[in-house]
């Protein structure tokens, strides 16, 4: 009898739970029938009017770019000076490397420069963890007694932790550093030396990259492209307007007692050229841009390279705007013509960014639009006139590979830009995010042919 009373006391319970669920769920159901298309109209409302709000940001910062490119692209200077002076400097040649045979290559061709042989040395800063390849750049050391090598143990700090420890060993003035596939030519060093001589308040010079494999295929090409817009576009846009340059990381020359000055590299630094160069803007010190000495160095031809590279060089960049930028607007006695380094620096981030936004709002407005048939005409009108108003950057793709002298590659630099350039934005703005939010990154190596052919 107890057992029975029990069963129907939860057999009761059980129904009037399962009641109270079949209430709630119509309740829902219907305040859903009642409410959804209301709240769908303004979630519609908002993505539309975020999405056009958008795009007119979009429009006007593409074709700003398309503008900067025509006026750079017929901008001229004055030819470079050449100077001999009684006794050149002494200098330092750095190659960090991690794993990288390609670094004897770079070091092969720094060997030959036409500078004095006594002025100059080679260092390499080996990193690597691969014995095989540590025992052939000491086999190669050991054949040049210009070159020395420098160990740490472990690859701490990345590139600039690798840069800090030579510092200290560095006998030279002056320190010219190169990745290593980077392949300058002999008078290399002479020109880069010559702004320091010619201006003692130059702290730093960068020298004009060179995509050598840039039509390998369609990943090296969009590779090629984003350097092409810093060397013939940003770079040269900022000398035009006399505006404080920045150094690329690569290829560049800097003041040893300058970096001393400032605590030497940033260790951990996910780009320490860009950190450097708004440390030196800050600090009210010049960087010099020679648009006329090109040095040529490898673009990433696989698509997982090309797109942790972009990852890394957008999180490094808004992470150390983050860091520097109130510095530099603070700072009275910096010049506000010099404060363009910075908004150019970020403002590529910002218009990816804008691309992969456009195409996020873009897609809600359309889901949570009234249900109704497509009209593929009006559809395919509306889609065209967008990709229209914001192809500034297209047209200054296009400019910039006419400046580099690749104009044959535009068919495939759109069509790039299209299959390549959609990946790339995604990791680019996974890099912005995860600078904004300080959320970790890795540090990746990049696959170079140099280390697999030998020059």
């Amino acid at each position: 009898m107890v057992l029975g009373i029990s069963l129907g006391i939860f057999s009761e319970a059980a129904r009037k739970l399962f009641q109270f669920h079949q209430q709630m769920g119509d309740a829902i159901y219907n305040f859903f029938l009642l409410y959804s298309r209301p709240i769908l109209d303004v979630l519609h409302f908002f993505f539309q009017n975020t999405f056009y709000a958008l795009l007119s940001i979009t429009v006007f910062i593409t074709w700003l770019f398309a503008g900067i490119a025509i006026y750079t692209y017929f901008k001229k200077f004055p030819k470079e000076k050449r100077i001999e002076p009684k006794e050149w400097p002494r200098v330092t040649i750095q190659i960090p490397t991690y794993n990288e045979l390609a670094a004897l290559n770079c070091a092969r061709r720094c060997l030959s420069f036409d500078y004095p042989k006594e002025r100059f040395d080679i260092m390499i800063g080996d990193d690597s963890n691969d014995k095989s390849i540590s025992a052939q750049i000491d086999a190669f050391a050991a054949k040049h007694p210009q070159v020395t090598v420098t160990r740490r143990g472990e690859n701490i700090g990345f590139k600039p932790g690798n840069l800090n420890h030579m510092l200290p060993l560095t006998k030279g003035d002056y320190i010219v550093i190169f990745d290593s596939d980077f392949l300058p030519k002999q008078d290399f060093l002479k020109r880069i030396i010559t702004p320091f001589l010619l201006d003692k308040n130059i702290a730093a010079v960068q020298s004009r990259w060179v995509m050598k494999n840039i039509s390998q295929n369609i990943t090296s090409l969009i590779g090629s492209i984003i350097p092409l817009i810093s060397h013939h576009l940003g770079l040269i846009f900022l000398k035009s307007i006399k505006a404080n340059n920045f150094i690329a990381g690569s290829g560049e020359c800097v003041r040893k007692k300058d970096l001393i000055e400032l605590g030497g590299w940033t260790a951990g630094a996910f780009t320490e050229d860009i950190d450097y160069s708004l440390r030196l803007t800050a600090a009210g010190k010049k960087i010099e841009y020679l648009e006329q000495l090109g040095c040529e160095c490898e673009s990433p031809y696989k698509m997982k390279d090309l797109s942790k590279q972009q990852m890394r060089w957008a999180f490094g960049v808004i992470t150390a705007t983050k860091k520097h930028f109130w510095k530099i607007m603070k700072n009275k006695d910096v010049p506000l013509r010099n404060t363009v380094n910075v908004f150019l620096l970020v403002s590529g981030y910002i218009v990816t960014s804008l691309f992969f936004l456009l195409a996020l709002t873009g897609f809600l407005a359309i889901i949570t639009n009234r249900p109704e048939p497509i009209i593929w005409s009006k559809f395919f009108l509306a889609f065209g006139k967008n990709m229209l108003v914001t192809s500034g950057f297209l047209f200054m793709n296009f400019i910039l590979l006419f400046s580099a002298k690749q104009q044959k590659l535009s068919l495939k630099a759109l069509i790039g830009s299209f299959s390549v350039g959609i990946v790339v934005v995604y990791y680019v703005v996974s890099g912005v995010t995860k600078a904004i939010f300080n959320r970790p990154m890795h540090w990746y190596m990049l696959a170079k042919r140099g280390n697999e052919v030998r020059l």
